[in-house]
This record gives C-alpha cells, structure tokens and sequence, in this order.
C-alpha cells in the first residue's frame, strides 16, 4: 500500500509527515529545543539544531526519561517510553498542512505527577482534533530531577521553560501546518494543567497562548525553595552524592530514575512537613518551585475553562484497595493536615454520603483539597472563566472507581476506543458524552465560548458532563463553603 506524504516547513528545516486516509496529516518527533544532556543537562532549553534536507516525521521521537508507573497504576494510565536523547520534541495533527488556513491551535500538556507520562501516548492522538478543524499539539518536557529539582546554580522549573520554549516553537512555526499563532489554546491535565497555572500566575508564557483549559488542576500545587531544597538533599543522599547540577549529572539513568520514583513512597510512608514541605500532603517530590501558590488576577489576557472530576482521588484509593481500610482514627488527622475543622467538615461531608466508610469520606476531603476548590479558586480570579465538572462514573472495580483522576482524558480525546483507556473505562463508555466534551473543547478553542454560561460568584454556573450532561448552579455548595478562607 502507498503511503501518502506531505511536506511542510519549519525554521529548523523542512518536515516531511504522513496523511492519514480521511485527510489528516501528522507530524511526529519534531525537535523544539536541543536534547537536554551533556552540557546541557540540568539548564534552560537550547534551540533545535537547523538542518538540510526533509526530515522525516513519520514516528515518534524520544521521550523524557522517567520510570515506569509503580502498580497498579502501569496498567490504568497512559504510558509510554523510547530511548534516546532528543526527547524535547512534539508532534502535529492538522486538517489544513499548508500556510494561511488560520485554523484554531490546541497544544496539550500531560500529567504525571511531574515524573511521568509522554506527548506520545496513543491516547493523546490528537486525529479527532484535527478531524474537527483544529491543529492538535503534544509535547514531551523534562520530568522528575531532570525537569524539577531544585539545584543551585540552574534554573528552576526546567520542565516548565521547556514548555515555554515549544510554545515558542509553535508560535514561530505553526502557520506553515494550518494554524493560526494568535489563536493557541494551551491545555492540559493534571500536572500539565499546574504546569499551566503557573504559567498564568507568573506570566512566563504571556503572549504564547490566548486561552486555556485546565483538567484538574490549578495554581496551589507548587514547591517553596526551602521544600524543594530538602526533598533535593534527600534524594542526594539515596544516591550518596552531593545535591549539585553536576554530582546528578554523573549518576547514570538506570540508578537516578529508580531512586527518584522511590520518593513518593517514602512520603506516603512519613508524611511529615519537617521532612517534606508542601509535598508532605500532596505526594509529589517534584513540582514547579515558586516562592508560594499564587493566581493570575483579571488582566492575565487569558480566557479560562477550568474543572475537575467529581471523585478524584478514587484513582489513589480504590486500585490500592486503600478504601475500606483506611481507619477511621487518621480521618480527623487527615481533615486537620488538608486545613479544615474536622468535626465541621466530617458532618457536612458525611451529609450527603449517608453510610460511607472513613476511606470515602476522605477521598471527598481530598478531592476538594487537592483538585475541585484550586480550580474554583482560578475561576474566580480570572473573571468570564467557565468551570466544569466531570461526573461519569466508570464501572471498574465493581462501579467503585468512579468518576476519578483522569478518567476524562479518552472522553475529551474522542478515543474512547483506544486500548490504553479500556483498564479505566470499561468496555462501553457512552460515546455521546465523548460527543458532547470534545464538541466542547473544540468550541473554546474556536471561538473561546463552551457552550454554557461562564463562572460567577453568584450563580457559579459550573457544566456537569455525565450521561445526562447539563448546566448546575454551585453544586454541592456546603461543601465548597468549608474551604472558604482554609485553601
């Protein structure tokens, strides 16, 4: 069978990529800065080599090194991995592979707790994107120590600067594939989404992208120095070396990544702040370093969609089988340490959850503190935002899985047939609420609206996405009124 080509060009060089037979050209592997080893480990993005000839961009490139998710979490999250160095790279999806179509750009940043996850996963193809007359961008950025840890003498939040710099990339570049560089939604989930709140808060990107959507996550999951400076002296001295750029730098891969990944157990094992900081509650070693949570305000020139899902946290709990035994004597403690009354918040949670177990009660609290109240939080700080709400619940694990952390990713994609997201979703996820997110996404990125009212401190309109999908006014408003003044 012939295969169908198309050429387009970039500043580094022409690139040749594949069209698919419903008119879908794809672009994979392409280089947004120079790999980030040698001399340039642990420091800013450096520009991309240019070059002669066509590049051939029929496969994906490299992606940031980081270790395999621990179980069960390898068998429910997307993941993938390829050898090689020039791991800073991204890949198109475009109807129009030619300069002046001025289509809308969506450019999509993954999660993975900041020590995770690829732009390459299958689930992230982005064809239904540009099926429906969007450009569709992925991206690999550096993950864990590489991309986050907290070393004198380098910037910070290099994982973060390399998104700037293929945000860069895309605005200098994306005309010649069809899309309009005034016209760029960044999104992404989880951490990619707190990647994205950063960006906002701090203004690093200011220019690069004209709106936003944010999956569940927002601006508070951030490191102070002084955090970051002790999880840096703890992971140095798993490896018994000195926590320096160049001491890290030694340390080959195969005992790096190992070392770093054990980290999280050990938090989970010894949640305390004197040991950990911020991360001491929300488990993640490696996060953007900033001097504390902060939010963008109105003249941030953003437009915002902004959500999460109805239990998130299910994803931590259940898999584990960490639900049902969970005791009920760390439940106030837990409330306590995430900064609400725990006799308060116990009751009003429990109101609405008649007969559930400590291990439910505690993936409320924690849903709420972690992803639900953050996200309102961004809402209101950025005025004509639209918020959502994701609440299908998936049937695995005998219905208790629920409506959890990332279970909307094949919905927003439209690849609700991918295999990577049958462990999550079960064997016949409702194809019309895939119709009705994606539609969505595709509307904001076009035209900035939705499809439902946008957020306000009155009516906090927010879209529930279920089976039955459709507009609420403040949902679980009792709720949401404990963290007033707490987070």
């Amino acid at each position: 069978m012939t295969v169908r080509t198309t050429v387009c060009t970039t500043e580094q060089g022409a690139v040749r990529g594949r069209l698919s037979a419903d008119g879908v050209a794809s672009f994979l592997g392409l280089p947004y800065a120079a790999p980030p080893f040698g001399p340039l480990r642990f420091r800013a993005p450096a520009a991309p080599a240019r070059r002669s000839g066509v590049r051939e961009a029929t496969a994906y490139g490299p992606t940031a090194p980081h270790a395999p998710y621990a179980p069960p979490f390898d068998a429910l999250i997307p993941e993938n991995e390829i050898p090689g160095e020039d791991c800073l790279n991204l890949n198109i999806w475009t109807p129009e592979p030619r300069p002046g179509a001025g289509l809308p750009v969506m450019v999509w940043l993954h999660g993975g707790a900041f020590s995770n996850g690829s732009g390459s996963a299958s689930g992230y193809d982005g064809s239904a994107f540009a099926r429906d007359g969007v450009v569709c961008v992925t991206l690999n950025y550096r993950l864990g120590s590489d991309g986050f840890l907290h070393l004198p003498g380098v910037p910070d939040n290099r994982g973060l600067l390399d998104q700037v710099a293929a945000l860069r990339w895309v605005r200098a570049n994306i005309a010649s594939f069809g899309g309009d560089p005034e016209r760029v939604t960044v999104f992404g989930e989880s951490a990619g989404a707190m990647g994205i709140g950063v960006l906002l808060a701090t203004g690093q990107a200011r220019g690069l992208f004209r709106r936003a959507i944010l999956q569940s996550g927002a601006c508070h999951h951030v490191l102070r120095p002084s955090s970051a400076a002790l999880i840096a002296a703890r992971l140095a001295e798993k490896l018994g070396i000195e926590p320096t750029p160049k001491a890290f730098a030694a340390v080959p891969l195969d005992d790096l990544l190992p070392a770093q990944a054990e980290l999280r157990g050990e938090i989970g094992a010894r949640p305390d702040p004197a040991l950990w900081g911020e991360a001491a509650l929300n488990m993640m070693p490696f996060e953007p370093v900033t001097a504390g949570p902060s939010l963008p305000g109105p003249d941030c020139g953003v437009d915002l969609l902004v959500g999460s899902n109805r239990e998130e946290y299910r994803l931590f709990l259940v898999p584990t089988e960490r639900m049902d035994v969970f005791p009920a004597s760390r439940l106030r403690t837990m409330a306590a340490a995430y900064g609400v009354d725990p006799d308060r918040a116990l009751s009003v949670y429990g109101a609405s959850r008649p007969g559930a177990v400590p291990g439910e009660l505690l993936e409320a609290v924690a849903t709420d503190w972690f992803y639900r109240i953050p996200a309102l939080r961004l809402a209101e700080s950025v005025p004509g935002s639209y918020v959502y709400e994701f609440a299908w619940r998936s049937p695995r694990y005998a219905g208790r899985l629920g409506a959890c952390h990332a279970l909307e990713l094949g919905f927003v994609f439209d690849r609700l047939h991918d295999p990577s997201y049958a462990p999550m979703v079960g064997p016949r996820p409702p194809q019309a609420l895939a119709d009705a997110m994606h539609a969505a996404w595709v509307s904001f990125a076009t035209s900035g609206d939705p499809g439902w009212p946008a957020y306000d401190t009155a009516g906090r309109t927010t879209m529930i996405f279920a089976e039955d999908s459709g507009p609420e006014d403040d949902p679980r408003a009792r709720e949401r009124l404990l963290w007033d003044g707490v987070r």
